[in-house]
């Protein structure tokens, strides 16, 4: 008797070990297992974070219309070439307000390509003057490239001093304009008034404004 009780007895003690080592086992994969899934999420998140952050970075620069802002100006006009001066019909006119100090010509480029361009920055401009040409210096900022749809157009200013010397001073026989960032230039008949007073040639007295000045003042 005494045997069997001390078999049965460690027999009860196998059994009590077996199943505490059972508990610690399940105890240990459920911890791992619950320590994956919170990494898990954690990595969801972190990817769900950085795409709404970026969805957020690409509606930023658009306006209540959706049209978008000089901020993303560049965007926003891809695949949208510079405006050439054939794709251009060039004009100009007499602009000059009575009581200004300075006289004025605006100068119009009208897109007749058929397709968008932009146009952004200075054009160039001289006046051919029967003393030789003389060379417009830039005046102002120029503002964000602007993309003229077909038949849209925009505006340019050239102030020019008024010849209120009493002499004949320098005769206009022609305007050259060449459109920005371009090589070909195009000759237009002088709008404005008929000479430039004689200067000393200490510097220009001829400036021009940024695309889309016209009406700024110069």
């Amino acid at each position: 008797m005494r045997a069997q009780k001390i078999t049965i007895a460690a027999l009860a003690l196998a059994a009590g070990l077996a199943l505490t080592a059972c508990q610690n086992d399940d105890n240990a994969m459920a911890q791992g297992g619950g320590s994956a899934a919170s990494s898990g999420s954690s990595s969801n998140g972190g990817s769900n974070n950085s795409s709404a952050q970026g969805a957020a970075k690409g509606s930023v620069g658009k306006d209540s219309a959706g049209q978008a802002t000089s901020g993303h100006n560049g965007s926003a006009k891809s695949g949208v070439a510079k405006c050439r001066t054939d794709d251009l019909d060039i004009t100009a006119n007499d602009a000059t307000i009575t009581g200004d100090e300075n006289n004025t010509v605006n100068v119009t480029f009208t897109n007749k390509s058929g397709r968008s361009c932009t146009v952004a920055g200075f054009a160039g401009v001289d006046l051919k003057t029967n003393a030789g040409n003389v060379s417009a210096k830039r005046q102002g900022t120029a503002d964000p490239a602007v993309v003229l749809k077909n038949g849209d157009h925009d505006t340019f200013y050239i102030s020019y001093p008024v010849n209120d010397s009493g002499g004949s001073g320098v005769r206009i026989t022609g305007l050259v304009v060449t459109p920005p960032d371009e090589t070909k230039s195009v000759t237009l008949a002088w709008p404005g008034a008929a000479s430039l007073p004689v200067t000393d040639g200490s510097g220009t007295s001829v400036k021009v404004g940024p695309m889309g000045s016209a009406g700024q003042g110069g």
